[in-house]
């Protein structure tokens, strides 16, 4: 499996720098070079730079290039290599490590050991990285910054926090009727989609305990409009469920249902254990949307008097009166929330909000997730069936391709979004036709796209991107360079030979058939007369794989004319 990093080579000398260009191009390597620590400046504002190698010969300026690294905190994470001539005094190099880089490597170069301490502390990178991924998966943003600032995080007690919780009906019930793994397979499938729905509303997750599904709003961010987020995400995981009991009824299978209930008010955040630490909330708040969730009745979701108040504009709601708190006792008005006000709702179904409310609640103004099912599903539906290359695969790997290439490039977050769009689209006008179809990508997505919220800049970009993935068009923004690189992505791939096997059985479905000669010359043609990778990171990472494509069908063509002979 490959993995990407962004490698910066710091030194003046172009002869050192292409040397080890040359010894570590290709494994995911993308290697970038400045001269000086002034040159390197704008490329490390840009991009997230893994790996740093730099020449410390000029000890003074070299040194200075590590404490400016160390001293920026979105560096961190980086690992210094230190460059030497061999018979350098090892002071230079001792220096070099005092002050935070964790190896070295001399010059002339030995290949085979620099690639093996690269790879070494590639894996390192990758592992800080996965680190961190499970840490923010296990506690909040906040907390995490404040235990890496501080070493520990402070209790903190919230005004208005909201919890939800929800909770299978009779699961202890269904448990019994299943075996322990179809039983963890079906928590886990609608717990992972409660998580993607939970983040995309930017609650914060706590904990499931057994079937039960513990949330936050207002704790552990600042996003205006806790309620009415929590709202939105009560329902779409509540309208997820019934569509899964429709499906299953359909089908004439089991399945479940799901009750919901949030409340909201004072609590005490904080992190308890030594040797394992756990992120939770207490208080009597915690309690009532616990006993609000197990009051509500199958299929519906269940709040409190406290949270009507800041989304009663919004959302339909039928009073439940007041009801008893068991074991708290006493009891607390509460009511039934049904839908969203078809006026704030995106598609005018009470579903999904308008951009305007997103935005009013701290949300990205487009609902990606949502356009992405829309357009996935429609391609699964509507693409003829003889696409053998131009699948659903082949749009799932360049919308891939495409989010590797911004990350390594540096492209904002937004723009990561504008690209996955376009990568969504850009094959879906072979819906209407096989030849020239991006003209008819670009309508499919500009009737499709003001649905879920994009404006009209974005589409502009985007189909401006779709249009530069045509025939004989020179893309000439970075967004457009990075598309038709990652439309291209498999050309420098390992998998190249299974991915063309497709689109000769596809050419062949259209009537453009090959011998085995003729077939190798078009590849070749193509490779080196047509195709050009147009960003730094793809001529990185891909054309080393392009090149080998190149000689091994040039080998092949050279056996199909020997045995002509």
């Amino acid at each position: 499996m490959e993995r990407f990093i962004n490698i910066l080579i710091i030194d003046s000398d172009l002869e050192i720098q292409n040397g080890l260009k040359e010894i570590l191009i290709g494994r995911g390597n993308n290697i970038l070079s400045s001269n000086s620590l002034e040159d390197s400046i704008p490329i490390i504002q840009k991009k997230e730079i893994g790996i740093f190698i730099i020449n410390i010969e000029n000890s003074s300026e070299g040194l200075k290039i590590i404490k400016s690294i160390k001293e920026n905190n979105s560096l961190s994470k980086s690992y210094i290599i230190v460059l030497a001539k061999e018979d350098s005094s090892g002071a230079k190099l001792v220096k070099g490590m005092h002050h935070g880089a964790v190896d070295y490597i001399t010059y002339p170069f030995n290949k085979n050991l620099i690639r093996s301490k690269i790879e070494v502390f590639k894996s390192l990178y990758h592992k800080d990285q996965r680190i961190g991924q499970l840490l923010s998966n296990i506690f909040p943003v906040n907390v995490l910054e404040e235990l890496s600032t501080n070493g520990k995080y402070s209790p903190k007690k919230i005004e208005k926090g909201l919890v939800l919780f929800t909770d299978f009906v009779d699961f202890s019930m269904k448990a019994t009727k299943l075996n322990p793994l179809n039983l963890i397979q079906q928590l886990e499938k609608h717990f992972i989609k409660f998580d993607e729905i939970i983040e995309k509303y930017k609650l914060e997750k706590i904990k499931t305990i057994g079937d039960a599904y513990m949330a936050l709003a207002g704790v552990t961010e600042n996003n205006p409009e806790p309620a009415i987020r929590a709202c939105l995400a009560a329902i779409e995981i509540r309208n997820y469920m019934r569509t899964e009991q429709d499906t299953a009824i359909a089908m004439k299978k089991d399945f479940w249902e799901i009750r919901i209930g949030m409340h909201m008010g004072p609590l005490v955040a904080g992190i308890i254990g030594t040797s394992k630490y756990n992120f939770d909330v207490w208080g009597d708040t915690v309690n009532i949307a616990s006993r609000t969730e197990s009051s509500s009745k199958s299929g519906s979701i269940s709040i409190t008097s406290s949270i009507l108040e800041p989304i009663k504009n919004y959302f339909h709601t039928t009073p439940r009166g007041k009801i008893d708190i068991t074991k708290r006792g006493g009891a607390i008005e509460m009511f039934y929330l049904n839908e969203l006000d078809h006026s704030f709702s995106m598609y005018n179904d009470g579903a999904y909000p308008s951009a305007d409310l997103r935005l009013k609640c701290g949300l990205p103004s487009i609902d990606f997730s949502q356009m992405r099912v829309h357009i996935l599903n429609r391609l699964k539906s509507l693409l003829p069936a003889d696409l053998h290359y131009h699948d659903i695969p082949h749009t799932l790997n360049v919308e891939k391709a495409v989010v590797r290439y911004a990350k390594l490039e540096g492209v904002s977050s937004e723009d990561i979004f504008i690209l996955r769009t376009a990568a969504l689209f850009h094959d879906a006008g072979f819906i209407m036709q096989y030849n020239e179809n991006e003209d008819f990508s670009i309508k499919i997505m500009e009737s499709t796209l003001p649905i879920y919220g994009y404006s009209k800049e974005q589409i502009s970009i985007i189909s401006d991107i779709i249009h530069a993935t045509k025939y004989k068009v020179e893309p000439t923004t970075l967004l457009q360079k990075i598309m038709c690189d990652a439309d291209f992505d498999y050309l420098g791939r390992p998998d190249y030979q299974v991915i063309v096997k497709k689109l000769r059985q596809e050419m062949a479905c259209y009537d453009i058939q090959f011998t085995d000669e003729k077939w190798i010359e078009y590849q070749l043609k193509f490779l080196e007369k047509k195709h050009v990778y147009y960003t730094e990171t793809a001529q990185n990472i891909r054309y080393h794989g392009k090149r080998s494509r190149i000689k091994n069908l040039k080998q092949k063509l050279s056996a199909f004319q020997i045995s002509e002979q």
